[in-house]
């Protein structure tokens, strides 16, 4: 028999002197000591406690003690805690151990217990034990488990979820819940003192943050910063016993129309299956059609076309529509062509992506007519989903040299097969339960009148959307239970691209169907993808279906929420449904292949499927109704409680007979059993039990304006429910308790967040401890969830699901306990990310996607009208035995805010609340009903319903009578709030604060014109009276409400947010003082709705008022402040402690501001206050001349709080000073945080001020521009990861010879010629080399992953070893996936390496993808801008941004530090006391500029025209200066290359903002705005980066990179070592240059246009610029040559980016020399070549005809061939008629002249798309020269054979024979030497034809022999040819066998081929016969005359 006995021997170093008396708890059980009296010191118990387990000792499990302060009167006041992990008690069987305790706050104390622990398990484990009487085990007659434990069914937890009781259900595997049959049980003895108070509650207590600390540092296993120290972490909130936490945030966010775009680019098409075919594609989203255009006769067309579609719905629409992209063969005006394939995927699929894109990716096309066939071709796309506010990031497009994988790159999410199978998915729909009346009464009475009989007035169907399709099951007419029996099956390929299945119920309307109910199923939540995963499977189940109130009106205004949008208000109906999938195996003939939604009847099942029917016990108890909103009126309100149609009394008028039904049938049952389990009367008096739904009406009584409450006072009214269901609460109990861990760590994720944020020292020993309280609570749900594996009633996916929780839970806490050991100070964020993945999927896992019991709804009813409801999930409030699976909210009272229904609740009306509840419930199954008061506060009495007998005292009380009440006075101590919304035009507030309490409210003054106010003021409540024991008031105080309003001169307050607090309690008998009192002052979040609203910093105290009155409490001291009213300041030792500050503002100008009241701002002047002290600027006397101060900086004294986090705002304000002493408001601005101003003295220890040692820098001379793939990648700032990505040099040479050797081409590849290089060679060079970087950091990071993964996988191994079979196999598969695609990053970024050194030296300049802005700061490292706002605050429904407030900037920068200052500081060089702090800072006098803008290209534009294109011309604007490049327009382009550079004087400050936007142009109207981006070139001007003119990366005269600015590098190095007070440079011999402490060697000669070489020091002063970081003290990273790319937003659709455009600006200040022309970068012009193809001869042709006369096979050949884009020019040879053999000879030339731009590898075709376009339109498509070999016919369509497409850029070398060329060198491509026309100029060779035969496989159907020749244009004149084989250099005549002619045009010499040739001697005999048989006849005929003339002898 196993047991566990603790000696608890004595506790030691106790404060103070008292009785003591000690808790011990152990798996749920707790035992108490004998009560030590009046000891001082230490008490000695020495007592023993014994418990006998039933399971063994699992080394995760807890041990806790608990040391009281006994008292007689009051409820015990805990001393401190013990918990410890008994891993060693398993381990080793025995422990005596010495340790502190913990207090309540989680702090170490002095107080420490001595102990000794023995475990003696059933085999004898672990050590023996030495005395060990056991308890008997009695025999239980009846078979029933009898408890005597008060805690096992206590109901509520004491401590946080680790600790938390475990009950025996818990420990005891064979114990099964029905009462008979068990085998016979212990009881549980239990040692208990005879006195009674223990059954009061105690104080809740945490426990340890990293539970095992104690253990390990006993075992000394660990060093001590890896074990986590309790006292560090005293963070976590206290967690209550009979509260639950309210939740702050108000407002619905679902069901809300948001905007969406998604734009899709359709690039391409390959390998269509079809001949010969006209290919279109359609891009269908929703409803929505567009089409490309048609490209004729291609098997893969290139399209390039850009679609964008706009959207404006709620984000669960939109995600569940269906993006399906088709190709369609010939379609026209006439005809609606053929399907070729389609692909389908939902826009949620694309959301989930990373960056919200997929880019670059084919498309798998499948024929949803026939599912046999396989893959139908390949469709490459980009698709991309932008929401308000997303940023996408375009991976850059620059030319595609990249061989297209296709394989590899799949339009598949990651971890979808390539290949997918096609699968039946059949919803089973069996009947609906519960269903709403759907007709007017009237009507009813109308058809009773005519027909006699009443009907039930909904006529429903069920109708299951999915992936596109919709089917529907029969209508059952007038009912409201019906049965439909039948099946929807769909067909759709495996696993499916669409998450949701949309299942409703709908009522059948001659006039217009409408839904009843929706219910959602998400897939990914009813399969799991892993290799022990299982396929989609669900029910057959309930789906409880939510929508609008029952009752029927003809315009339901919340018939939204019926469709599934938003929250539903009311139970609707429940539906029987099940959902199975099965595979198809599509080889088999018997298979349906079309994928039509199909109809099928099915089998009834049977009632007990879903789980047997269970009584259920509901009930409510109502404490406190208070802030109900006095627009209800003062009429009576009562409150009603619905589970399902049960409680339901206005509109649950089709009650369900099913309740009745089976409250009939199991009658007996029932009462067999509940005379089990309760005494005679009890059984009895059920029968008779009516549910009491609705508490009794009562009118509210007046709080303040604003709210009323209702006058409860200690008489509380109670509801209670029964209810039947199926009995499938295991459902619910895991998902409570995966719920509760995923709190538990949501909390503790939260905490370390705080203390992160707060700079609060140990945040990794936090984090330790929540991973272990992680790993703990993972391992406990897998014991727990294992017991009952094998239960009735479960369908497969509860069993399924079951399992592969405990595997992800048993997987989650392996992680967590090796992450733990991993958490260091330096990894702490990025493990708290890890952290947060694990949050998210404990919260997926806890979603059940089968329902059971339906939620419960509390509604709000006046005047019978349903008012404001709120929803409590049904599992929250579920009771279980064992505590862990019990709700969150069960026997706990909960704050419940109660909300207006559906769209009423959007907006301003959804914040305000409607009202507050105190409300307690429980739900639970009628049998352990007796539990359903245990967690109500004590010292209340029942009254029951009059009507039932008094003997009977188990029915349910009515209401609940509190005899015990406690006076209390609150102090709420309000400072100040900070960053509150703006409710007012002038874009400040008049705040004040609204506190509540119970049923009082205060309210604190109001401050005019401000968003940070510091009211600094106490508000008193006094004789708060709150009912309850006062010992749970004090662990439990109610919670404060705060709500902050802004005060207007007319009309009422207007809201601007609410906060939540709990109050820090003072018992009367506790003494007021540290730790706990004075409470600080807190930042409460404030929210409105769901977003953020500001801060509120305040503290609240809650004192118990005992019997001598007020007088007895803390004196509120200090004066009252009667300047402003009776107001009583925030006591001295609550408000911060201040300390003096000096604050410097440097006023440098203001900029852009709006007119105030219409009239312009002309005398404007900043005011700048913070802490109620401030500074205002001198005046600005002529806004409009010169908008900057003249003086510059000024300061102020202000004492401010010594802790940095409780700083007041700084407010700057801007007004405008009129005539006659008037001010005007302009605008404001609140700077939150003043910390990045703290002014922090540079350390003069660092080596940046450390003259000690040179050093020397050196760089190679050899390559000064190209920076190798050896460089450190760097990750992002946060991460700790620096990855060297180098390639060993030899390695690299073996590697780089094989290339050469594979590509072929290599070898001739010839050095750059510099002559044609040109801007745009160095800026797609710089592109190359950007995406290199990009794949090297992909590459970086995946390498880093790997070893994360390797890392965590190891461990688990070592953690786990001894089980093998439960290791994480999901996360195995995992990481396969994530491998392979690891891989394929690393060979990138190797290849990009290798190709990288190949590629020919280039000077390049650096390509950002963003705004130069994020790379450096805004610009703001000195000069910082501050917008000003002014008017009302947008809120989201109003899509009003901030943008639009802005009325103006202020310019200048501010610099805070505590005073007394260092005189070290002031006694710097050059130290000017105007100035203060901002030393060496430029004049602020205006300055001329020459602005210089370039514009490259823009892409991705929005279209703009009818036809999905745009004309985009480029239009500059700085201050009053405006270019328009408008008759430059580029047609219909959505990618256009501008090049172009334009140049605008300007004046700095008056004109500093530079639009660059992007128009399209309109033949007819105005020019439409497709985007603009707007740059502050006044901060680029004086920043240190110098942002005026990008540095090159090297410096040369003349040539495509030739130096641009006026100064030379060595005139700007000068310059900066003067400003920045160092030495001026020191060149030195050898190509040396010293610089501060740093030396650079270099290069020192440079080459002028003639070639000729002279010393110079640019190149080494270019280097210190480029190294100029590096620099001590002033050193900083100067801007380099560069292209930005700025994102193109228009005002009319906010947040949506339009398009991108890139782009650079360079400044030269007019005082300067002037700069040179400027660099030539317009678009380069495609060259003009003319290819010629010779179609020499054709080979096995396969041979199509057959011969009328011979039956020969035999092909007229022809061959054909076009440009790709071309195809309207294509030339054919002549035709070899009549090939017996597939040979062909041609001698034929096709001439093809075309544009090509050698950069981008592109032609260049110009056309005009339709004839009523205006102008021609500009095409760039890949150079594909396509050959075509067909067979000609006279009366028919010419037969097609065969094609090969040769991309002219790189495509196989030609065989040399026919008989060497075979169909590989298509399949093989890849592996095959290529050659590249542009550099071969003439190739001759064999190539194969092929074509796809019917089973989709290639096949050789000939082989052409030809040859290409290119020349350019002028060479094309020099020497000219014909086509075909004419002048001028004629081909000559083929060669042909005679055979080769037409018949009808020589029927002489067909005859002689065809039939001479053939039947010569069948001929010859013919005509031998015929001649044999004529003179036979003519013997025949002339014999008679010959005879007579014989016999007549004539």
């Amino acid at each position: 028999m196993m047991a566990l006995t603790l000696h608890l021997k004595s506790v030691a170093n106790l404060r103070g002197k008292g009785d003591r008396v000690a808790k011990v708890t152990f798996r749920g059980s707790s035992f108490y000591s004998r009560v030590v009296a009046n000891w001082e010191e230490a008490a000695h118990f020495n007592e023993v406690f014994r418990w006998p387990l039933a399971s063994r000792l699992d080394g995760s499990e807890m041990l806790e003690i608990q040391v009281y302060n006994y008292s007689k009167v009051f409820s015990n006041r805990l001393v401190g805690t013990f918990c410890m992990v008994l891993q060693k008690v398993a381990e080793e069987g025995q422990l005596e151990l010495t340790d502190t305790l913990i207090d309540d706050n989680n702090t170490s104390l002095n107080t420490s217990v001595t102990i000794e622990i023995r475990y003696q398990p059933m085999d004898g484990t672990a050590a023996l034990w030495n005395h060990g009487e056991h308890l008997d085990v009695p025999d239980d007659r009846d078979g029933m488990f009898t408890f005597e434990t008060d805690s096992l069914l206590s109901g509520h937890s004491r401590g946080s979820g680790a600790s938390a009781k475990r009950s025996l259900q818990g420990s005891i595997p064979t114990f099964r819940k029905s009462g008979k049959g068990v085998f016979a049980a212990m009881k549980l003895g239990k040692i208990r003192s005879s006195k009674d108070d223990y059954k009061k509650d105690e104080p809740a207590v945490l426990d340890m943050d990293d539970l095992d600390n104690k253990a390990m540092r006993l075992a000394g296993m660990l060093e001590p910063d890896a074990v986590s120290l309790a006292s560090v972490t005293a963070v976590t909130t206290n967690i209550s016993n009979k509260r639950s936490k309210p939740d702050i945030k108000m407002e619905p966010s679902s069901g809300r129309p948001v905007d969406y775009q998604i734009s899709i680019t359709i690039i391409e098409a390959r390998q269509l299956i079809g001949l010969n075919m006209d290919p279109v594609v359609c891009v269908e989203i929703g409803d929505d059609k567009k089409y490309t255009s048609m490209k004729e006769s291609t098997n893969c067309p290139y399209y390039n076309e850009y679609f964008v579609f706009d959207f404006h719905v709620p984000p669960d629409v939109m995600f569940d529509k269906i993006i399906k992209l088709s190709v369609i063969h010939s379609k026209n005006l006439l005809r609606s062509g053929t399907l070729v394939g389609t692909f389908k995927m939902d826009v949620g699929t694309v959301y989930c992506q990373p960056e919200h894109q997929f880019y670059h990716k084919w498309a798998i096309l499948s024929d949803p007519v026939d599912i046999t066939a396989g893959c139908k071709g390949y469709l490459k796309c980009d698709i991309a989903v932008v929401g308000k506010g997303d940023n996408i990031k375009t991976p850059h497009k620059a030319n595609e040299t990249d061989e297209d994988d296709i394989e590899g790159n799949l339009l598949l999410p990651e971890g979808i097969p390539a290949e997918r199978q096609w699968a039946r998915f059949y919803v089973k729909v069996y009947r609906a339960e519960g269903l709403p009346k759907m007709n007017t009464n009237i009507m009813a009475n109308v058809k009773k009148a005519l027909i006699g009989e009443n009907r039930d007035l909904v006529d429903p169907y069920v109708q299951v959307h999915f992936s596109g399709q919709k089917g529907k099951t029969s209508v059952q007419k007038s009912s409201y239970e019906p049965v439909w029996n039948e099946q929807i099956v769909f067909t759709e390929l495996f696993p499916p691209l669409c998450k949701r299945m949309k299942v409703q119920i709908r009522d059948s309307d001659k006039v217009n169907d409408v839904a009843i109910g929706t219910h959602f199923i998400d897939l990914r939540k009813i399969s799991n993808d892993g290799d022990k995963g299982f396929l989609p499977t669900l029910g057959p189940a309930w789906a409880n279906m939510y929508g609008s109130t029952r009752q029927y009106t003809l315009m339901d205004e919340h018939q939204d929420l019926n469709d599934g949008l938003g929250e539903g208000v009311s139970f609707r109906a429940r539906l029987l449904l099940s959902v199975a999938v099965e595979i198809l195996d599509t080889t088999s003939p018997e298979i349906l292949s079309s994928t039509e939604v199909q109809m099928d009847s099915i089998a009834n099942i049977s009632e007990n499927a879903t789980g047997k029917t269970e009584e259920f016990f509901l009930f409510g108890a109502f404490l406190e109704a208070t802030m109900i909103d006095r627009k209800i009126g003062d009429k009576p309100i009562s409150f009603e409680i619905t589970i399902g149609n049960y409680g339901n009394q206005i509109d649950g008028t089709s009650k369900p007979s099913w309740s009745r039904k089976k409250k009939d049938g199991e009658n007996d049952d029932e009462d067999s059993e509940l005379i089990q389990n309760s005494s005679e009367d009890e059984a009895d008096e059920e029968g008779g039990l009516e549910s009491v739904s609705c508490t009794p009406l009562m009118r509210p009584v007046i709080t303040d304006r604003n709210y009323f409450h209702l006058p409860y006072f200690e008489k509380k009214p109670c509801v209670y429910i029964k209810s039947w269901w199926q009995d499938q609460r295991r459902r619910l109990y895991n998902s409570n308790m995966m719920d509760k861990i995923a709190d538990k760590l949501e909390e503790g994720v939260n905490d370390v967040q705080e203390i992160i944020k707060t700079e609060k020292a140990f945040p990794e020993r936090r984090l330790r401890g929540v991973l272990e309280e992680l790993s703990v609570g993972c391992s406990r749900f897998v014991t727990l969830a294992n017991k009952d594996l094998n239960q009735s009633g479960r369908t497969k996916l509860d069993r399924e699901r079951l399992k592969s929780c405990m595997r992800e839970m048993d997987n989650m806490s392996q992680q967590a306990k090796q992450m733990r050991t991993q958490v260091k100070k330096n990894t702490v964020k990025d493990k708290l990310k890890l952290v947060q993945n694990f949050l998210l999927r404990l919260r997926f896992l806890a979603d059940e996607p089968q329902h059971s019991i339906p939620d419960v709804f509390v509604w709000m009813m006046s005047n019978h009208k349903r008012i404001a409801y709120a929803r409590i999930p049904s599992k929250d409030i579920l009771y279980s035995l064992v505590d862990e699976e019990t709700g969150k909210d069960c026997g706990k009272v909960k704050a419940v805010f109660l909300k207006l229904p559906g769209k009423k609740g959007f907006g301003p009306a959804g914040w305000t609340v409607q009202a507050k509840l105190e409300l307690y419930l429980w739900l639970g199954l009628n049998k352990q009903r007796k539990e359903f008061t245990s967690g109500l506060p004590n010292g209340f009495e029942e009254v029951k319903a009059a009507k039932t007998a008094p003997s009977l005292h188990s029915v349910p009380p009515v209401s609940l009578v509190y005899n015990m009440k406690q006076v209390f006075q609150l102090r709420a101590h309000m400072y100040q709030a900070r960053s509150l919304f703006a409710a007012d035009s002038s874009g400040l507030s008049d705040p004040f604060a609204r506190v509540f309490f119970s049923t009082h409210s205060q309210v604190t003054e109001v401050l005019s014109e401000t968003l940070c106010p510091t009211w600094d003021q106490l508000l008193v409540f006094d004789n708060v009276e709150l009912f309850g024991e006062a010992g749970e008031l004090r662990d439990d105080p109610p919670i404060i409400v705060v709500e902050i309003y802004d005060q207007d001169t007319v009309g009422k307050a207007e809201f601007i947010g609410r906060t939540f607090a709990k109050p820090a309690i003072k018992m009367c008998e506790e003494h007021y003082g540290p730790p706990r009192f004075p409470p600080q002052l807190e930042y409460f979040q404030i929210y409105r709705g769901n977003c953020t609203a500001g801060e509120l910093l305040a503290a609240f105290e809650l004192l118990q008022i005992g019997q001598g009155g007020a007088t007895d409490l803390p004196p509120l001291e200090g004066p009252t402040d009667f300047e402003r009213g009776p107001i009583i300041p925030v006591p001295l030792g609550i408000r911060p402690v201040l300390s003096r500050y000096r604050i410097e503002v440097l006023f440098w100008g203001l900029r852009d501001l709006k007119r105030v009241n219409l009239a312009q701002v002309d005398r404007p002047r900043v005011d700048i206050e913070c802490a109620g002290r401030g500074v205002q600027s001198v005046l600005i006397p002529n806004y409009k001349k010169n908008p900057n101060f003249s003086t510059l900086v000024k300061w102020f004294e202000v004492d401010l709080p010594e802790n940095e986090l409780l700083h007041p705002p700084l407010n700057i304000r801007v007004v405008d000073c009129r005539a006659f002493g008037r001010y005007a408001l302009v605008g404001s601005h609140a700077v939150t945080s003043l910390r990045r101003f703290l002014y922090c003295a540079p350390d003069k220890a660092s080596s940046h001020w450390g003259s000690a040692g040179e050093i020397i820098v050196h760089v190679d001379s050899v390559e000064p521009a190209i920076r190798k793939m050896d460089t450190l990648v760097k990750l992002d700032a946060t991460s700790d990861a620096v990855v060297k990505v180098d390639m060993l040099e030899e390695e690299s040479d073996k590697e780089r010879k094989k290339k050469k050797k594979k590509k072929g081409a290599a070898d001739e590849e010839d050095e750059t010629d510099e002559s044609v290089l040109d801007w745009w060679s160095k800026y797609f060079a710089s592109i190359e080399t950007m995406k290199e970087t990009l794949r090297a950091q992909e590459a970086a990071q995946a390498e880093v992953e790997e070893r994360e993964d390797l890392e965590i996988a190891a461990e688990a191994a070592d953690i786990k070893c001894d089980d093998p079979v439960r290791k994480g196999s999901r996360m195995r598969e995992r990481n396969k996936e994530k491998r392979s695609a690891k891989d394929k990053k690393k060979c990138h970024a190797v290849d990009a390496a290798e190709k990288r050194t190949i590629k020919s030296k280039v000077d390049e300049l650096m390509v950002y993808n963003k705004e130069l802005e994020t790379e450096y700061g805004d610009f703001e490292d000195w000069l910082h801008t501050f917008n000003l706002y002014r008017g009302k605050a947008g809120d989201d429904d109003e899509h009003a941004l901030d943008d639009d407030r802005i009325v103006g900037r202020f310019k200048g920068s501010l610099c805070m530090y505590k005073l007394p200052l260092s005189e070290e500081i002031t006694r710097d060089v050059g130290f000017d006391p105007n100035m203060g702090m901002f030393q060496s800072i430029p004049h602020n006098d205006p300055v001329n500029v020459l602005v210089r803008v370039y514009v490259v290209r823009a892409t991705d534009l929005h279209p703009a025209d009818i036809n999905g294109k745009a004309d985009p011309y480029v239009v500059v604007k700085l201050g009053k200066s405006e270019v328009k490049d408008k008759e430059n327009y580029i047609s219909k382009q959505l990618n256009p290359v501008f090049g172009k550079s334009f140049d605008i004087e300007a004046t700095f400050p008056t004109e500093s903002m530079l639009t660059v936007s992007i128009y399209d142009w309109d033949l007819v109207g105005t020019d439409d705005l497709i985007g603009e981006t707007k740059i502050d070139l006044e901060n680029r001007f004086y920043s240190k980066y110098r942002a005026t003119c990008g540095i090159s990366s090297a410096y040369s005269l003349h040539g495509y990179n030739i130096w641009r600015d006026p100064l030379k590098p060595s005139q700007i190095l000068a310059r900066l070592c003067k400003e920045g007070k160092i030495d001026a440079p020191q060149y030195g011999p050898g190509g040396k240059v010293k610089v501060a402490n740093r030396t650079f060697v270099g290069p020192t000669e440079i080459e002028d246009e003639n070639g000729l070489k002279k010393q110079t020091e640019e190149h080494l002063a270019l280097m210190v610029l480029n190294h100029w970081e590096e620099i001590p003290r002033v050193g900083c990273r100067l801007v380099p040559e560069h292209v930005e790319t700025r994102p193109l937003l228009n005002p009319d659709k906010p947040g949506i980016e339009q398009g991108r455009i890139e782009m650079w600006v360079d400044m030269f200040p007019m005082d300067t020399p002037a700069p040179g022309p400027a660099i030539e970068i317009a678009p380069r012009k495609p060259k003009r070549y003319e290819l010629r193809v010779i179609i020499w001869n054709t080979d096995e042709v396969i041979l199509e005809d057959d011969d009328y006369f011979t039956g020969e096979k035999s092909s007229d050949i022809f061959v054909r061939g076009w440009l790709k884009g071309q195809q309207e020019d294509r030339q054919d040879t002549d035709v070899h008629y009549h090939s017996l053999t597939g040979e062909g000879n041609f001698n034929w030339r096709f001439v093809f002249p075309f544009d090509y731009l050698m950069a981008e590898e592109k032609i260049v075709i110009s056309k005009k798309e339709s004839m009523f376009s205006w102008d021609e339109t500009e095409y760039k498509i890949p150079a594909r020269l396509t050959l075509q070999v067909w067979d000609a016919d006279h009366f028919s369509a010419d037969d097609f054979l065969g094609a090969i497409e040769l991309d002219l850029n790189r495509f196989p070398r030609g065989a040399k024979t026919s008989k060497q060329c075979s169909i590989d060198l298509i399949r093989n491509e890849q592996d095959l030497p290529s050659v590249s026309i542009f550099k071969q100029k003439r190739v001759k060779g064999w190539w194969p034809f092929v074509a796809r035969d019917e089973n989709d496989e290639m096949e050789l159907t000939g082989k052409v022999e030809a040859e290409l020749h290119l020349v350019t244009a002028e060479e094309a004149e020099k020497i000219p040819v014909g086509l075909g084989r004419n002048e001028p250099d004629p081909l000559e005549k083929p060669n042909r066998p005679d055979t080769s002619f037409m018949w009808f045009l020589g029927p002489l010499k067909s005859i002689r081929y065809f039939l001479w040739h053939n039947y010569r001697w069948l001929i010859l005999k013919a005509l031998g016969l015929i001649l044999l048989l004529l003179m036979l006849g003519l013997f025949l005929y002339s014999i008679p005359g010959y005879l007579v003339k014989k016999m007549l002898g004539v």
